[in-house]
């Protein structure tokens, strides 16, 4: 593959994809707003290096000459990063919006590239990227997605599809799919801790798997916590862009606002999870109760 690939945050997506980039790659750069704070820059660094990526000044240095441009960051910064990207994009370059965002979000984003001479490509990432990393599903979406598709299969990415339509068909579908996906996580959360506290967890799971045989409900909802509690401020952010999703559409969004305090809730408490579920639900009402006191 020709041409220099930008890297636009370097957080877990970004260092579950590069592994499967460098040999298809010319050459790796990226920037994140992490290499400007004194107390995470010398991490960045070291990061981007034992995954063979040079580090780029500033938002500029990275976009500028750069063919294919991957943005990587929170859902907060996709579009002020799509924004100021837009003044150093190169013409023809590949804008690939990777972010979590509602469909709004993306075609505002991809008004700014487009005008810049950039092509937008809306992606959504239908999976955790770990330890899928290039295996995992991707949907492209717009004007431009099936050139996309075509140069995302060429860096390394085995399972990409094209969705036809404009620019948040792929976005929708992932925004849509997170009302149950996170919301599951977060109704699992609530009913493991209440059934805990009452000390009936062992029958509280006992019948959720009679309900669904083959579920195993005290590992999913040990997989969720964790889930939660490493990841939990980032999934509430994607949340928000859900319940704007929902707004936008009309069909309420009660349920996915009570999914945002939850996850923004576990995410917050900064709690490396604990080996074990009970062990998690131990640490998390001790937790409350200490909160509460």
């Amino acid at each position: 593959m020709d041409g220099i690939v930008a890297i636009i945050g370097f957080g877990e997506a970004a260092r579950a994809f590069v592994p499967g980039w460098r040999a298809r790659a010319t050459m790796l750069s990226s920037y994140g707003i992490k290499l400007d704070r004194a107390d995470s820059r010398s991490a960045m660094l070291d990061a981007m290096a034992q995954h063979g990526v040079a580090p780029a000044g500033d938002l500029a240095e990275a976009v500028s000459g750069a063919s294919q441009l991957f943005s990587l960051v929170t859902a907060d910064q996709a579009l002020p990063v799509a924004t100021a990207a837009a003044a150093s994009i190169s013409t023809g370059a590949l804008w690939f919006d990777m972010n979590s965002v509602a469909p709004d979000t993306k075609r505002a984003a991809a008004s700014a590239i487009e005008a810049a001479g950039g092509r937008y490509v809306d992606v959504a990432v239908m999976a955790p990227v770990d330890p899928a990393g290039v295996a995992v599903p991707l949907l492209a979406s717009g004007p431009h997605a099936a050139t996309g598709a075509a140069a995302l299969a060429a860096i390394g990415f085995a399972s990409v599809r094209v969705i036809p339509g404009d620019v948040g068909r792929a976005s929708s579908i992932k925004m849509i799919r997170s009302v149950m996906v996170k919301g599951i996580e977060a109704l699992t959360a609530e009913c493991v801790l209440a059934a805990e506290q009452a000390g009936v967890l062992d029958e509280v799971i006992g019948s959720l798997d009679a309900s669904w045989p083959g579920a195993d409900w005290r590992r999913r909802a040990d997989y969720n916590l964790d889930r939660m509690l490493i990841h939990g401020t980032r999934r509430a952010a994607e949340m928000d862009e859900v319940v704007e999703t929902l707004d936008a559409l009309g069909t309420g969004s009660a349920m996915s606002r009570g999914t945002v305090e939850r996850q923004r809730a576990l995410g917050g408490l900064g709690m490396a999870p604990p080996a074990t579920l009970v062990e998690k639900l131990q640490r998390l009402l001790g937790r409350q109760r200490s909160d509460a006191a």
